[in-house]
């Protein structure tokens, strides 16, 4: 064989072995050897995986199917704490009282519309309601008498009182001292010598107003007295005249309303009667005035 001849023979073989080297190494690549399908046979279809095993594999046809699973148990909300309960502190004025302590008190209670009956500087029941209220309405233990949370919360609701609102009343005289008569039970104390009547119940003043007396010839009776009975819209018999919320204590002689009292003042006088020149105060009395309630007519 000649030289050319070999060596032609011996570049195919060389080219041959390249191109089954190139097949294998493509094959190995991809994974697929044909000797390895040979020795582990053909290759099984892959199972569907099992919705019921986590795992992904096959559902045990014996094994029991899990119980649903309850809810979590939900938690119970914390039960709220109750408010600390407020307890009253030492009294700093209470029933029985008196001075410019319970005067300013009243006064005070005034200006918020709790305390409408007369400034007197006497801490009474009349006093000791509008206390109450003011309490119940600031959610202040109720006790009626004032301790220094309910003084604080009154002071900051109001102002310091006017000399006219520490003496308020619906009077402009000065009355003079009480007849001793006057001082227990309910009574309609008339002073003469000041021109003045004031509602007392048990020693407190709860209202004072002006008023006038009979003239020379009707003079009005001095003494100890009650009301005998109440007429709303009185009209005397004798004059003819209007007697608005009269409280008969005397014969013919009451405590009433006056126009005339109102329009002319001092100036006239009535015919026997305690004339009263406030409606409002008058209508007042009328509905706190019970027969049987004393009255009282004096010179002080």
């Amino acid at each position: 064989m000649s030289v050319l001849r070999r060596l032609t023979l011996v570049a195919f073989v060389a080219a041959l072995c390249a191109s089954i080297a190139y097949g294998a190494g493509a094959l190995v690549r991809d994974g697929q050897l044909p000797w390895a399908e040979a020795a582990e046979g053909p290759t099984l279809a892959a199972e569907e995986p099992n919705p019921d095993d986590p795992a992904g594999g096959a559902a045990d046809p014996d094994a029991v199917p899990p119980a649903d699973t309850p809810d979590p148990t939900p938690e119970p909300e914390p039960t709220p704490k109750p408010e600390p309960e407020l307890k009253p502190g030492p009294a700093l004025l209470s029933p029985g009282d008196e001075g410019d302590d319970v005067r300013d008190l009243q006064a005070r209670l005034a200006q918020i519309d709790w305390f409408d009956a007369d400034v007197t500087g006497y801490y009474g029941d009349v006093t000791e309601e509008a206390v109450r209220g003011f309490q119940a309405k600031r959610e202040i233990p109720v006790t009626g008498e004032v301790d220094r949370r309910t003084l604080d919360r009154l002071h900051g609701m109001t102002t310091e009182p006017t000399e006219a609102e520490l003496s308020g009343t619906a009077s402009g005289n000065v009355p003079g001292p009480l007849d001793p008569r006057c001082e227990t039970g309910r009574a309609l104390c008339v002073d003469k010598s000041t021109n003045t009547l004031r509602w007392v119940v048990d020693g407190e003043v709860l209202k004072l107003v002006d008023v006038r007396f009979g003239g020379e010839l009707t003079p009005t009776r001095e003494g100890a007295f009650s009301v005998t009975y109440k007429s709303r819209d009185h009209v005397s018999s004798l004059y003819d005249t209007p007697m608005p919320f009269a409280m008969f204590f005397s014969d013919g002689q009451a405590v009433h309303y006056s126009a005339d009292f109102a329009a002319v003042g001092y100036a006239g006088a009535s015919h026997g009667c305690v004339n009263v020149r406030d409606y409002d105060a008058v209508a007042w009395l009328f509905d706190q005035v019970a027969v049987g309630d004393k009255v009282i007519v004096y010179w002080s």
